[in-house]
């Protein structure tokens, strides 16, 4: 699990809930003012999760303005970039001559050395719901007088690298339970190379991103082309090369520099899909042949091969053990526990 923080406002007496919360964001961001008609019992739930020099936080909270002012900047600049990426809800951001909305999967862009102005506006819940991304400007290879020129776009999160880059920060907000705290700081990096390319592609000034950052990028682009067309039995080396423009060498040589070769990573990662179905009782009467096949093993032989080589059993009896614990756990005793 990776290193993270938990503020939940309930955890807290109603008349420093604000406060509180008010200080966090302080020491997350930058110091900002931040109102709120609602502040005599402010609901509000973030997460922070630390990523070496970077951090991400997922938060919901009800609606609020955040100003950074002149004075604020003179006191304290960490000389940061904030990325927020809305998931419910409205951001009505006011600059200096730039005032612009944000909705559902577009990126919002500030620095934290120039003053501003961010409404968050409720979803139908009430709260407003959001990620912010925190990086440090001495992390990008971009001029400062070109980030004052991408704090008034407006970037997309639904298509190319910004899709990218909302991918993992939404998979980030689900749980980090699946990454170990040593992979903090290598998100960090695959962050920072992700937001390098994107600034880039939106500056339309590619000289900007360093070779590493096009390797990474395309190594992550790949990785979810490939996660998308996993139960294609044609999905071959040859294919994916062939879908992004690059020799099956230059494929192959990329993924030298990965935990795994690139055949090694799709073999795992439609085992992991097939297990995860195995163990899922809704799918307790689909055929195991179909599970398999679902995820890119037509003959059912080569599959039961596999399978058995990475987790120790055939898959008839991974099924038989895994529904076999959740009915244990499910049972009636084990419910009555904590009456």
């Amino acid at each position: 699990m990776l290193v993270e923080s938990v503020y939940r406002s309930e955890d807290l007496p109603i008349t420093d809930r604000f406060d509180c919360w008010r200080t966090l964001v302080g020491q997350t961001h930058a110091p900002v003012e931040v109102i709120s008609h609602y502040r005599e019992d402010f609901r509000v739930f973030q997460r922070t999760v630390s990523l070496g020099a970077v951090s991400v936080w997922p938060a919901s909270f009800q609606p609020v303005l955040f100003r950074r002012t002149p004075q604020l900047i003179r006191e304290s600049d960490p000389e940061g970039l904030h990325v927020t990426l809305p998931l419910k809800g409205t951001l009505c951001v006011s600059r200096e001559r730039n005032d612009a909305s944000y909705g559902p999967y577009s990126l919002n862009i500030l620095r934290t050395s120039r003053p501003f102005e961010v409404r968050a506006v409720e979803g139908s819940d009430g709260l407003h719901t959001g990620v912010g991304l925190e990086v440090p400007v001495a992390l990008l290879p971009v001029p400062g007088h070109q980030l004052d020129r991408l704090t008034g776009l407006r970037l997309s999160a639904g298509e190319g690298l910004g899709a990218l880059l909302a991918q993992l920060l939404t998979q980030l907000t689900t749980g980090t339970h699946a990454y170990q705290p040593a992979d903090g700081p290598r998100l960090g990096t695959v962050l920072v190379d992700l937001l390098s390319a994107l600034f880039a592609h939106a500056l339309d000034a590619d000289t900007l991103v360093p070779p590493e950052s096009h390797r990474q990028t395309l190594v992550l682009r790949i990785r979810a082309f490939v996660r998308s067309h996993l139960h294609d039995p044609q999905l071959t080396p040859r294919s994916i090369a062939a879908a992004h423009d690059i020799s099956t060498g230059y494929l192959h040589r990329l993924f030298q520099h990965e935990e795994e070769t690139i055949a090694a990573w799709i073999r795992h990662q439609r085992l992991d899909h097939a297990r995860r179905d195995l163990g899922d009782p809704a799918l307790c009467t689909t055929p195991i042949h179909a599970i398999a096949a679902r995820w890119g093993f037509p003959r059912a032989a080569d599959f039961t091969r596999v399978f058995r080589a990475a987790y120790g059993m055939p898959p008839s009896d991974y099924r038989n053990h895994a529904l076999t614990s959740v009915r244990v756990d499910a049972s009636p005793s084990q419910s009555r526990t904590h009456r």
